[in-house]
């Protein structure tokens, strides 16, 4: 989380699945809008991905709206892919949206 005069503009976390889903983890993030497109978001996910090597994670994932193409570009940017998509997971302003699956691999498949 970071702060600009007292406002939160980006919020983000990585979780540990359990289990033997255990390496795994779930990345989210959120910036607010007049705050996009000045790099934070990128810095964000780094940060992200250093957590996740610090704790031995082998597999980040992360949901997407596919109509969100400038999150998707910085996902691509910092190494994840594209991996699944749920047509129409979403309705919002009288459309379908999908969900779209992204995954980065850590360690000796990835980076």
């Amino acid at each position: 989380m970071a702060e600009v005069g007292r406002k939160v503009v980006p919020s983000s976390e990585v979780r540990r699945e359990g289990g033997a889903s255990k390496h795994v983890g779930d990345v989210g993030i959120v910036i607010r809008e007049s705050y996009r497109d000045i790099g934070i978001g990128t810095k964000m996910m780094k940060a992200l991905i250093d957590q996740a090597k610090q704790w031995g994670l082998k597999v980040l994932t992360l949901r997407v709206f596919a109509s969100n193409k400038r999150a998707f570009h910085v996902y691509e940017k910092v190494g994840f892919v594209q991996t699944g998509c749920i047509p129409r997971k979403f309705f919002r302003e009288d459309e379908y949206i999908d969900e779209i699956i992204m995954t980065k691999l850590m360690g000796r498949n990835g980076v």
